[in-house]
């Protein structure tokens, strides 16, 4: 250890290696006591892998309001960490390093969650319950079992299910057993080499403040992985959950539907499924096809595979992610194509446009349909009325179309905006389930959902359906997050609707902008990775409120939001937590957001144009205009952010 530190020591009085990965080193081989963390070291030290070593150590894998997520395969992969697995895309052992996704932060985190949750028991004798889900990823089993193992070790029960499973059925498992906590192991839709854990409470919802920063002073006060489990007869029980959960939860999705009739008279209506190597078949498929659907799947994209083969990345947002289904579908004249990312939270969506063609949806396009077809149809069948339609609710995040708005504000619903990110979407159900008398929300979880509906309709708010622009859709309150599966059957109802109608799903798409206005976005993002990466998104980010630009692509700015300082409320009345984005207004109408992912290395452009003067004859013509009005924006937005980083 003396020889390597001395080897670290020069490495940093020669400018190759920053100060703060010397110290992580440091506290990582005192904290771990294992003897792979100093081969690796030393392995990558040997071969002045400095860049590396930076990147696994400059700082501690941050545990944030979305829990952690990192790398836990590194750009370069060692030789101990290959271990026997030297033609394999995963490595025998994950990623060692400080800034990585790995047992070590994984004890870390769990650690931390259980100190919080016994100090929220405060003398009870009780043992927390903890719900466990992970995904097809490499790695996600071995984290799983060794957070249950934690957790069990510590005192806590678990319910851990016994195979990977989606995010949403997570969220669903935390309220049906009743836990006190969630984990789900995932990195969403992030490339092949990232893994996650995020953190759920007891209402089914990703925690959010004050328990968030509560529970990350927990994890941050823990400096090693190492801990002493407690004596056996203080240790939590560990119970499997499998598929009599599995049955509950598809029995609740079927209760999305709105129009049966509709649904089971396409009888002759093909979906082409993708669950693109992740775990969205295992519930999506078969609630469907029980609901009458002819669903064909992607049988190279059937199997589990953490390295994603037949995808650049597993993210359903991505033509590249949906090509093996758009080509299915063509070859079997399919009319829809939908395909969930490795949790199943995001969905993604191709429909026929006129010409026969299948065309991809955006996430912003995809929500606006689920809103207009629900709403219409809880107005046609008088679940919403006169009366009642005040206390119907449309969630939405700031960064997600403002046709949503525009078509609640027409139809005399509520849109309430929430800060990007589900978790917010969320605490605002919770906030509503919170609201119904006591009596109600004793046998809340338990009541069937035309109930719980009604009983939001006459106590509390009703939530119809919303979402967010990244492809995360909600239809009911029993899941918390973003639910694919719930996705998928409900525009799966849409797309049988309108074809009972003789439309696509993107005719019915333009009869919506004919009817409520025109609205287009554009998302882009600028990457830059690792150490120096963080740090031009940080300065990048905080120039746009320290020097905001007085114009942007040639339209002067009218309006500045500054989400950092504080103090926005939403239309519910509720001041919104602190974020570092910021929103600018040009004169011309064109809106812009700009944000640094929380999840990944980059800093992200959210764009918005209207029209809300349009025709079915001159719908073609807004929708090119527009869509030059983005493009160019966009150009403008990249030469600018290059300047204020320097690379301009």
């Amino acid at each position: 250890m003396s020889e390597l530190s001395e080897t670290l020591e020069r490495a940093v009085d020669g400018g190759r290696l920053l100060a703060t990965s010397f110290a992580n080193i440091l506290q990582l081989l005192r904290g771990g006591n294992n003897p792979l963390y100093t081969a690796a070291v030393e392995e990558l030290a040997r071969g002045d892998a400095w860049t590396e070593l930076n990147d696994r150590f400059f700082k501690t894998l941050e545990f944030g309001t979305g829990g952690l997520r990192g790398r836990t395969i590194g750009k370069i992969v060692t030789s101990v960490e290959r271990g026997e697995k030297a033609g394999s895309d995963c490595p025998e052992f994950p990623c060692v390093g400080t800034n990585a996704m790995n047992i070590y932060n994984v004890s870390r985190a769990t650690q931390g969650l259980v100190l919080y949750l016994k100090e929220c028991l405060a003398r009870s004798d009780a043992k927390p319950g903890i719900a466990i889900a992970h995904d097809t990823r490499f790695f996600s089993r071995l984290f799983a079992e060794f957070t249950a193992k934690v957790a069990t070790e510590t005192g806590c029960d678990v319910y851990l299910f016994e195979s990977s499973r989606s995010t949403p059925e997570l969220s669903f498992a935390v309220r049906h057993t009743n836990a006190m906590a969630g984990i789900v192991i995932t990195a969403s839709h992030n490339p092949f080499h990232d893994n996650g854990y995020k953190v759920y409470l007891s209402d089914g919802a990703q925690i959010v403040e004050p328990h968030a920063s509560r529970i990350i002073a927990q994890v941050n006060a823990i400096a090693g992985e190492v801990y002493d489990p407690l004596p056996q007869e203080r240790q939590g029980k560990l119970i499997l959950l499998g598929h009599d959960i599995d049955a509950v939860y598809k029995t609740r999705l079927r209760t999305l539907v709105l129009r049966p009739d509709v649904v089971a008279a396409q009888k002759g209506f093909k979906i082409v499924f993708t669950a693109i190597h992740g775990t969205g078949g295992s519930i999506s498929v078969p609630v469907l096809r029980d609901l009458g659907f002819d669903v064909r799947t992607v049988p190279e994209q059937d199997k589990p595979d953490g390295g994603f083969c037949t995808v650049k990345s597993p993210n359903p947002e991505n033509a590249d992610a949906l090509a093996m289904a758009v080509a299915l579908a063509q070859a079997q004249n399919a009319d829809l194509v939908v395909g969930t990312d490795p949790d199943a939270d995001r969905l993604g969506v191709a429909c026929r446009d006129q010409s026969g063609q299948m065309k991809l949806l955006s996430g912003n396009q995809i929500g606006s349909l689920l809103a207009c077809y629900r709403i219409k149809t809880l107005k046609e069948q008088r679940v919403l009325t006169g009366e009642n339609t005040p206390r119907a609710v449309i969630l939405k995040t700031v960064v997600t179309t403002d046709l949503q708005k525009a078509i609640a504000r027409k139809e005399g619903l509520r849109c309430v905006e929430t800060l990007t990110g589900f978790k917010y979407i969320g605490a605002k159900l919770g906030k509503y389930e919170a609201a119904l008398p006591a009596g109600i929300r004793e046998k809340y979880r338990a009541m069937p959902e035309l109930e719980t509906r009604a009983a939001r309709l006459k106590w509390s708010s009703y939530f119809v359906c919303g979402g967010e622009e990244s492809y995360g859709y909600g239809g009911a309150d029993f899941v918390r997050d973003k639910d694919g599966n719930g996705a998928a059957i409900m525009i799966a109802e849409v797309a049988a609707y309108a074809k009972s109608k003789g439309l696509t799903l993107d005719q019915f798409l333009d009869q919506v902008y004919v009817e409520y206005g025109c609205y287009l976005e554009k998302n882009g993002s600028l990457i830059f990775e690792g150490a120096d990466g963080a740090t031009k998104i940080r300065t990048l980010a905080k120039s746009y409120c320290a020097t905001p630009p007085n114009e942007m692509d040639g339209s002067r700015v009218v309006g500045i939001q500054d989400f950092s300082a504080g103090g926005i409320q939403d239309s519910d009345g509720d001041v919104l937590p602190k974020e570092n984005m910021t929103i600018f207004e040009v004169a011309d109408g064109r809106r812009v957001a700009i944000r640094p992912s929380g999840t990944e290395p980059k800093i992200k452009f959210y764009l918005f144009a209207k029209n809300t003067n349009v025709s079915a004859n001159s719908l073609n013509q807004v929708k090119a205009s527009l869509a030059a009005d983005l493009e160019t924006l966009w150009d403008w937005l990249q030469v600018d952010a290059r300047k204020r980083v320097g690379e301009g």
